[in-house]
């Protein structure tokens, strides 16, 4: 299977995968009792770096896949350009 085959769903899962970890924080700052939009902001810078480290494998396949749209994209405007040939 190609990388873009599965670009949809590991694009999904991320994203998925990133708004839990958002709420799992959120959620853990709430139980200690920090209000719920201090507890948010902060969950939000905390897990970005977080996601980095957590979820590395789906972040490089998803980097994977927006590389190879591009790369596609390119081609076939410059397919459209007359640039290259068929």
């Amino acid at each position: 299977m190609t990388v873009e085959a599965h670009f949809g769903r590991d694009l999904a899962l991320y994203t998925g995968a990133r708004i839990a970890l958002v709420a799992v924080v959120t959620a853990v700052l709430v139980l200690v009792k920090i209000p719920l939009l201090v507890g948010l902001a902060v969950a939000v810078v905390v897990a970005f770096p977080l996601s980095l480290v957590l979820f590395k494998g789906l972040n490089q396949r998803v980097t994977a896949g927006m590389a190879a749209r591009g790369a596609e994209r390119a081609r076939l405007r410059a397919e459209l350009r007359g640039d290259k040939e068929s």
